[in-house]
């Protein structure tokens, strides 16, 4: 893993660092108490129960591995962003050449990204070729599916 820094905002921090606390405290104790019960029934080679909680305490183990890499590389953006500019923080529309609605995004970091919530990576190509824009600039971007066309609507 490279020593890059990871954008987040302050409230993506925060739920990082509190998981990070509920794993290493609560979700250690209840799976050292299964492992203990799934050893106390017998032979582990033909243990479900066992097996289960081997790899339920690997992949919890695997979690904890990541957010502390996470939390350590953290930079936590403020909301220092300039109003007409598109920014880390920026809610900003746009709309696609040859059609009418526009769609809203928020720009965040790679770990908040999720686009059911319309949050949008900042690196993701969407993202990225949004990043500096200001409102009514035109600006086209490479897909899977070819050249796209938008225009940004709106900034704040």
């Amino acid at each position: 893993m490279t020593e890059q820094e990871t954008l987040v905002s302050q409230e993506k921090f925060d739920e990082m660092v509190a998981e990070l606390e509920n794993l290493k405290t609560v979700r250690r104790t209840e799976i050292a108490k299964n492992l203990e019960y799934a050893r106390s029934l017998g032979d582990l080679s033909e243990n479900a129960e066992y097996q289960e909680a081997r790899e339920l305490q690997a992949a919890t183990e695997e979690r904890i591995r990541k957010l502390e890499e996470l939390v350590k590389r953290a930079k936590i953006v403020t909301d220092g962003k300039k109003k007409d500019i598109v920014g880390f923080g920026s809610k900003v529309a746009i709309k696609r050449d040859g059609t009418a609605e526009p769609h809203e995004y928020t720009i965040v970091g790679s770990e908040e990204a999720d686009m059911r919530e319309r949050k949008l990576s900042h690196v993701s190509p969407l993202g990225a070729a949004l990043m500096g824009k200001k409102k009514g600039e035109t600006f086209t971007f490479e897909t899977p599916s070819g050249k796209q066309t938008y225009t940004i609507e709106k900034v704040s």
